[in-house]
């Protein structure tokens, strides 16, 4: 039975240009499962957007001397042009300063706080010295008081997970200018996490098919809850919907409270858009509906522990109870799909600290499939994974280019030259029928492995398909066999239907080259559809600017979770090459807008 599948991908800071280490993390995971999902026939919402609200959009605003509004839109454009180049296949990709997602975030956060789950406090605000603007937790840096390691968040300490508060950091210091941040007691709302501690706890013991470093961090952050604030004094985000807050000319939700709840807000927008407003409770009411959240393991903690609160919250399900809000009973996640750091000489990827590639400059020069490639068979999903050059040409000479790319060029070509049309094949001999085997047998092998999330195994075993049907056709030699058509036909119909099968089985993961192969073979119409751009105007009239989103019509495209026969006697044209191989000399230089330093 077909299922509803939420995709709900990391919304990324529209602070700047992503670099390949983000869309390791939340972008291309979260495709490949997406399409794998389609093709397998299962109903896909994919959703997320940009994150414009909160203070590092104010901060980086004033760095580059514009409003908080123009660097919104500025990146805004730029990233949905990148992520639409890479083909990240969303049903909407939007931002969260919509008039949308302000009356969603208003509405679940009122329902919060009439089941009891908000608090009022007095606070300590990190606030900048020379600007007298509020500091992002994220943006103050120091000592752990728990674990020692100097580089914990004002928000959490990546070494030992736990989490923080600004004024807990030992020596804490701005990531802006480095100076010392004053701490001045300002009164905030902020959700009463240990209210959700047994709900919380009930509901991850559920989570069995969580990767284990996932499931354990998460149990252990129960172990300290906190109060945490919701609110932050800036004029730059969603406002209060309460009486003495809504017009606080200062006070607004942080960004980490809305940004959470953009996923809903996206799934509302895009019903509006389609013209069936209800639509999106197929994802989020019903309870036999599945919800996969793709994100860099630095998100972690906001969407184990502080997004499912939230959603209990809503639900009245917390230790309090309560009622359900205005969105009915919403489902927490079925799964967190958490990746490492894709690293470059070691170190995270890191604007400020020069240690990045833009995904922009990468497509311009490689192409989208390329890189798509490495994050799948190479990237951080279990592990930190360190970029190379050297690497990345490696595997797109020796791997996408000598084995895949070799097998359908020569695979085309001899059935082009020698029948100009796929042949009719006659009595297969064992040797074929186990060819076929194997090819047929990876469907269910790989599409067990992309239903958990475990890419780089699926890819893996792809590319075993095509190195077994290279390894055939090297042994058969039907390029020796023009004085037995009938046996070089068979030999070239069994390589071109494993071809066609492997083109199959690589779809999500190289969506791109595989409308080419399917072309190549003859084929006609769309094959793997890609996402498109479109300019879209505020769901309600004058309460916004026109900003663009990406979307699709992915119902449209042929590519199905299965081994279609190939059609006898359909036309065959030469091929030409998919994937160019890289100048080897890259290895060791890097492009010139990436150059690889010389060693010391």
């Amino acid at each position: 039975m077909n299922a509803s599948v939420l995709t709900a991908v990391a919304w990324p800071y529209a602070n700047g240009p992503r670099h390949i280490g983000h869309v390791s993390g939340f972008g291309v995971p979260s495709d490949i499962f997406s399409r794998y999902q389609r093709m397998a026939g299962n109903r896909v919402l994919m959703v997320s957007g940009t994150d414009e609200n909160g203070t590092p959009i104010q901060v980086q605003a004033d760095a580059e001397g514009i409003t908080p509004r123009q660097l919104a839109d500025k990146y805004n454009r730029l990233i949905v042009e990148d992520l639409q180049g890479l083909g990240l296949s969303y049903d909407l990709f939007t931002r969260t300063t919509t008039a949308n997602h302000a009356r969603v975030v208003q509405d679940v956060f009122l329902a919060l706080y009439r089941n009891g789950y908000i608090l009022t406090k007095k606070a300590l605000g990190a606030i900048s010295p020379s600007t007298g603007r509020t500091l992002p937790d994220r943006y103050i840096e120091g000592t752990c008081p728990i674990c020692g390691y100097d580089g914990a968040r004002g928000d959490q300490c990546d070494n030992c997970g736990n989490q923080l508060d600004p004024a807990d950091l030992i020596n804490p210091r701005s990531r802006i200018n480095g100076e010392v941040p004053q701490f001045v007691e300002t009164e905030h709302l902020f959700l009463d996490l240990p209210a959700f501690t047994g709900a919380l706890g009930s509901w991850l013991q559920t989570r069995t098919e969580w990767r284990p470093n996932v499931l354990k961090f998460s149990l252990h952050l129960l172990d300290d809850l906190r109060p945490r604030p919701i609110t932050r004094d800036l004029d730059w985000g969603v406002r209060v919907p309460l009486d003495g807050w809504r017009d606080a000319p200062m006070k607004r939700f942080y960004v980490w409270f809305d940004a959470c709840m953009g996923y809903l807000s996206a799934s509302v927008e895009w019903a509006h858009r389609v013209g069936n407003p209800d639509a999106w409770q197929e994802w989020w009411n019903d309870p036999n509906a599945r919800s996969y959240y793709f994100m860099g393991k630095d998100n972690i903690t906001f969407h184990t522990v502080i997004w499912p609160a939230t959603l209990l919250g809503q639900n009245g399900a917390g230790d309090r109870g309560g009622q359900s809000g205005k969105f009915g009973v919403l489902n927490l996640p079925t799964e967190i799909v958490s990746s490492e750091f894709l690293t470059m000489s070691g170190s995270k990827f890191s604007t400020s600290r020069g240690t990045v590639i833009y995904v922009g400059d990468f497509l311009r020069e490689f192409g989208p499939d390329t890189l798509r490639y490495f994050i799948s068979v190479a990237g951080p999903e279990t592990q930190d994974t360190d970029f190379t050059w050297d690497e990345f040409v490696r595997r797109i000479n020796f791997e996408l280019a000598n084995e895949w790319g070799n097998l359908i060029n020569r695979s085309i070509s001899m059935a082009h030259r020698n029948v100009g049309a796929v042949p009719r094949p006659s009595t297969r001999h064992p040797v074929d029928a186990e060819l076929l085997t194997t090819s047929r047998a990876a469907f269910d092998t790989i599409g067990d492995l992309l239903e958990r999330n475990r890419f780089k195994a699926a890819i893996t075993e792809a590319m075993r398909v095509v190195g077994a049907a290279n390894k055939y056709l090297s042994e058969q030699e039907p390029w020796k066999r023009a004085d037995d058509p009938a046996r070089r036909d068979t030999i070239l119909h069994t390589a071109l239907q494993v071809v066609s099968d492997a083109n199959t089985l690589l779809t999500p993961f190289l969506p791109h080259a595989a409308q080419r192969v399917h072309e190549q073979l003859g084929g006609t119409g769309v094959w793997s559809a890609q996402p498109e751009i479109r300019k879209v105007s505020e769901l309600v009239e004058g309460e916004g600017p026109d900003y663009p989103v990406i979307t699709g019509n992915y119902a449209a495209e042929q590519a199905r979770w299965a081994s279609v026969p190939i059609e006898v006697g359909r036309p065959l044209a030469k091929p030409t090459p998919l994937f160019t191989k890289l100048d080897p000399e890259l290895a060791q230089t890097g492009p010139g807008w990436a150059p690889i330093e010389p060693a010391p």
